[in-house]
């Protein structure tokens, strides 16, 4: 099932049932999506505005950034699924000899890389999106600056979101190397990320105030 082809209705029913998938990663990268498409929204109305006639081509360039990692976003919906699958049939292998469970640990520490590599796209995605939000708000049309605030609170949703499901993953792993640089590399993009988005946010507030 290809679940980015699903109606919302369909997603969200899926994404409620008694399913593996879709489930948080999923989420957060539609999630992720969404708030990338407002940004994209937002450049689109504001381009050739009088205003703003000096930053057309920073419009453009916005947009082209934004499409691009909306796509990603959603292309990560179904990648996300297919990823977790192996990690999901791991869990189930037998482990009632000394062999079968040292086979079953070799194979769930691999499937939990696998499972952890979507997650830590879409932090990334996330991440570069909220980027694009503190680019636009200062050049973008007042009448829907609230999109950018909208916008950016997906991103810190999905941003925070992703981050929990890389963590639940390398929790679970045996290789300190991995995990150490994985976990440092995934806490700084929050960090910076959900502070960034928060600063968006309070400068949207001010612009609908003035």
């Amino acid at each position: 099932m290809e679940l980015t082809q699903l109606s919302c209705k369909e997603f969200a029913f899926e994404l409620a049932s008694k399913k593996p998938v879709p489930g948080g990663g999923g989420a957060a990268a539609l999630v992720g999506a969404l708030g990338a498409a407002l940004n994209t929204m937002v450049a689109n109305f504001s381009v050739g505005k009088k205003k703003f006639v000096d930053y057309k081509e920073k419009h453009e360039d916005i947009i082209r950034r934004g499409e691009m990692l909306r796509n990603k976003l959603i292309y990560l919906i179904d990648k996300d699924a297919e990823n977790f699958e192996p990690l999901s049939k791991a869990y189930s292998m037998s482990s009632s000899t000394e062999e079968e469970k040292i086979k079953k640990e070799e194979t769930l520490q691999k499937c939990l890389k696998i499972a952890c590599s979507a997650p830590l796209e879409i932090l990334q995605y996330t991440y570069e999106a909220i980027l694009l939000h503190n680019e636009i708000v200062d050049i973008s049309s007042k009448t829907i600056i609230s999109d950018v605030g909208v916008g950016v609170q997906c991103l810190k949703a999905a941003l925070y979101s992703a981050y929990l499901n890389v963590e639940i993953n390398i929790k679970s792993m045996n290789d300190d190397e991995y995990v150490l640089k994985t976990r440092e590399k995934s806490k700084k993009m929050v960090e910076d990320g959900a502070k960034l988005a928060d600063e968006v946010f309070e400068k949207v507030v001010i612009i609908m105030n003035e």
